[in-house]
């Protein structure tokens, strides 16, 4: 996504089982590549990642 993903937006990249199709590729965005994720954002299932994620999105937007 050249120009940034939206908040709330899936990145184009996202396969339908939720893995990323760029994985492990060179192209992939350094955002993704440096990214380390840990317990405190992934939570304990999906729906808890996905609820903070919507908080962090919210709390840091620009408009906030």
């Amino acid at each position: 996504m050249p120009h940034g993903k939206p908040a709330g937006i899936p990145c184009v990249q996202l396969l339908p089982d939720y893995r990323c199709a760029l994985f492990g590729q060179p192209e992939r965005p350094e955002v993704c590549r440096s990214l380390r994720p840990e317990p405190t954002m992934c939570g304990e299932n999906r729906d808890e990642a996905l609820a903070r994620l919507t908080t962090w999105e919210r709390e840091t937007s620009p408009n906030s």
